[in-house]
């Protein structure tokens, strides 16, 4: 590049791009370009795409020049309909051409010069009017996954045995799956004997602990402990309890004010059901059986009956058409549908399994047939990634634009919380990741993702926040039996401390995997998958949680305030929250509040830092978890940060 040359643009800073972030459609955008040079550009050009396929290119025009420094400058409207507009500017001065676009890491804000086609800077363009319920984004959620929550009933009885499972006779034991030596199939499913009734009555626990939503894992009737492979979509599990039970269960945790969401496993079946019917134990003629079947359009075969496209290639779960019409309506329209016959036992919406496996014209049909039933009824996607930009099966999916999903599993958060921690990421660039979600999502789905630290399908964060040996270095009877040793649980519980505050002060919805609150450990599934430890609850912990949830459900701030990041400096980072002029970031009337939220990671060295807060904050603070007063200094914060420790400031009120 031409020694004398530099191009500037930052989509993180509104003088180069205005407004911020996602828009809706029909959104006028002001885009600037600064280029420094002694000569002027031939031409400067915004190239855009938009739909995968529409490309235009947009003369910038000049509207500052200061000699050296140019800034140049566009006008254009989002698109009509929802999707993603890409941009990128082609610069040609001399006759040399250059690129600016998006940073290599494509997270946004500060990009680069390149010689040939750069990545390009996206801007998420969704419907007008998108809204995802209010209340959602106040609850904080609580994952169970039943057979290894709570056993209800007494001596701990089980309520129905299965052919080809395994019974515990402790409590305490580690799971284990029996898996043929030789094809490494599971034979036999290992069960503990929790149940609906433990759910019911736990339930004052959930309250005490501040839970507002169940999300649970699946239990429809399956001859497996996890559920997946779904046998009747319209039973309960026998193991678990009955329809009536549930029902019961859903109305008093109403009565507490908790909200119930169920998981749908809705890409494929279990192989042993009443629509494919492998193993002949139901009367119902299966897909299996018979091409007469009512449910053979369902499946698809490649020979009939032996060889039929299975989820991952495992054929006890073979893969539905979601666009054959009598499955739509047997799970979307009928007048007792699989969606329709549950949201009437009283849940408030559905997490979907595998969501990337559904077509997104099912996903939408399904959402816009539970919103006819109850408008501020949820979806939530499971997505492992960026949401706004995932492509699955060569198809962009549309899950942020309006008529999809209204929240989807952050595991993107996850790992960056855990890369914080773990010092696996500098600061700035953690700040960056957490940025371009940021900008990516619109506001109502920052603020109403499931903000989860772990869960059924990864190892319980105590694990990873222990530094615990790589699973792969183990042997699966080690891994069962892995405990971290007393320093690294220590160190781990700090960090899990961290860990959770950020996760109850950060915008969107936090989820806790049952036990985390109780000092539960595990490698990934099933070590992730143990029992709920009652009795043997590590107590200090679990009042932390109690106390930071009671934090976030008494303040508005923590839930629908402005995000407001500060400088990250070596192991600190933090960042503020804000509710002003009587109203949060979605136009609520809500209290003016001030917290400032911030992290020492290191666990060796103290932080002294020096923060000016007196844009947002006057006089004083209430550090909130040590219930001490914290005063400003001409708008300055000057305090001290142990190692592994976390504030949480409050603007003081009388």
């Amino acid at each position: 590049m031409n020694a004398g040359l530099s191009i500037f643009h930052n989509s993180h800073d509104l003088y180069y791009r205005n407004p911020f972030g996602a828009v809706p459609i029909d959104t006028k955008i002001t885009i600037r370009l600064e280029i420094y040079c002694h000569e002027f550009p031939k031409y400067v050009t915004l190239r855009t795409w938009k739909y995968n396929t529409q490309e235009e290119r947009i003369n910038m025009y000049l509207v500052k020049d200061d000699g050296y420094k140019k800034v140049y400058q566009v006008e254009l409207t989002s698109p009509p309909r929802p999707g993603l507009l890409w941009y990128y500017f082609i610069v040609n001065i001399e006759g040399n051409t250059y690129y600016y676009g998006n940073n290599d890491n494509n997270y946004g804000g500060l990009g680069k010069v390149y010689k040939y086609e750069p990545p390009s800077y996206q801007i998420t363009v969704y419907k007008k009017n998108l809204h995802t319920p209010n209340w959602f984004k106040e609850s904080v959620m609580y994952q169970i996954f039943v057979d290894r929550f709570y056993n209800g009933h007494h001596e701990g009885r089980l309520l129905y045995s299965k052919t080809k499972c395994f019974i515990y006779n402790n409590w305490d034991e580690a799971p284990y799956y029996r898996k043929d030596p030789e094809t490494g199939k599971i034979v036999c499913y290992d069960f503990f004997g929790g149940n609906l009734l433990g759910v019911l009555k736990k339930l004052p626990y959930l309250k005490k602990l501040g839970i507002n939503i169940i999300y649970f894992n699946p239990i429809f009737e399956s001859p497996s402990n996890h559920k997946y492979d779904t046998s009747d979509y319209k039973k309960i599990d026998p193991m678990f309890g009955d329809n009536k039970l549930f029902k019961d269960l859903c109305s008093k945790a109403k009565d507490l004010g908790i909200s119930i969401i169920l998981d749908g496993v809705f890409s494929h079946t279990g192989s042993d059901s009443i629509y494919f019917n492998k193993e002949g134990n139901y009367p119902e003629i299966g897909a299996y059986q018979s091409k007469n079947s009512p449910y053979y359009p369902w499946y698809k075969f490649y020979n009939w009956p032996e060889e039929y496209e299975c989820w991952w290639g495992i054929d006890t779960l073979p893969n539905v058409n979601e666009m054959e019409p009598s499955y739509q309506n047997f799970i979307i329209y009928d007048k007792d549908s699989v969606l329709k016959y549950w949201m009437k036992t009283g849940i408030k919406g559905w997490r979907l399994d595998v969501v990337d496996e559904l077509p997104g014209a099912f996903v939408k049909r399904l959402r816009k047939e539970m919103k006819k039933i109850d408008p501020e009824a949820v979806l939530i996607g499971e997505v492992w990634e960026d949401a706004s930009n995932k492509i699955s099966y060569g198809e962009m999916r549309e899950y942020l634009l309006g008529d999809e999903l209204d929240s989807v599993m952050n595991y993107p958060l996850r790992n960056i919380i855990i890369d914080f921690l773990l010092g696996n990421k500098s600061t700035n660039e953690v700040h960056r990741t957490l940025m371009s979600l940021f900008e990516n999502y619109p506001h109502e789905h920052f603020y109403s993702t499931m903000n989860l630290l772990d869960s059924h399908d990864v190892p319980r964060i105590l694990t990873v926040l222990g530094e615990a040996p790589p699973e792969e270095s183990l042997l699966e009877e080690e891994r069962g039996c892995y405990k971290l040793p007393p320093m690294k649980r220590q160190l781990a519980l700090k960090r899990l401390k961290l860990a959770s505050l950020f996760q109850m002060t950060f915008p969107g919805v936090p989820c806790i995997y049952y036990g985390d609150e109780a000092e539960m450990e595990g490698y990934g599934d099933p070590h992730c998958r143990g029992t709920y430890p009652w009795g043997k609850e590590n107590k200090d912990l679990l009042e932390w949680y109690k106390k930071i949830i009671s934090i976030r459900n008494r303040y508005d701030v923590l839930k629908t305030g402005q995000w407001i990041p500060l400088n990250p400096q070596m192991d600190f980072y933090g960042y503020i929250r804000l509710i002003d002029n009587g109203k949060d970031i979605f136009g609520q009337e809500k209290e003016n509040n001030t917290a400032v939220v911030l992290f020492n990671r290191s666990s060796r060295e103290k932080l002294d830092i020096t923060i000016d807060v007196g844009k947002w904050c006057q006089e004083k603070l209430v550090d909130i978890l040590n219930h001490k007063q914290i005063y400003l200094d001409n708008g300055r914060i000057n305090l001290s940060l142990e190692p592994l420790e976390g504030k949480l400031l409050l603007q003081y009120t009388n």
